[in-house]
């Protein structure tokens, strides 16, 4: 799949070992410096993540989470640590716990907001958010 459009000289991806694909490699942790497209599925991924980690873990996360780079950030890297260990990359028991000790501080981050994230209600939010920044769509969308 090429993503690559007229403002993407460089490729349909940055040349970055944090990048992710099913190829085992990484996303990077934040949506800075990525070309158009490519924040719209990376913010695309951590929505996914996010409404995943909210039920898995119960995580009190407030409607417009994705405005605040604060709860992008601690969300992302929330997402990735997970990730690691759900996929078996990682097999460490202590550090299995401590991210569970972990989502109490996290919490505290997320606390930001008056209304919860309920995903149905706040999909038009983030999407024009997304458009706000410039993301842009794939094709078929």
């Amino acid at each position: 799949m090429n993503w690559q459009g007229p403002g993407d000289p460089h490729g349909d991806r940055p040349q970055d070992d944090d990048w992710c694909e099913d190829d085992g490699a990484r996303w990077p942790m934040t949506w800075r410096g990525l070309y158009p497209r490519e924040r719209w599925l990376w913010f695309e991924r951590l929505w996914g993540n996010v409404c995943s980690l909210r039920e898995r873990y119960r995580l009190a996360i407030r409607s417009g989470w994705w405005e605040d780079e604060v709860q992008l950030e601690a969300l992302a890297a929330l997402a990735a640590w997970t990730d690691r260990y759900d996929s078996g990359e990682w097999d460490d028991p202590p550090g299995k716990l401590a991210l569970l000790f972990e989502l109490e501080h996290l919490a505290a981050l997320l606390r930001e907001g008056l209304d919860p994230f309920h995903p149905d209600r706040d999909r038009q939010a983030f999407v024009r958010h997304l458009i706000d920044l410039g993301c842009q769509p794939p094709p078929s969308e």
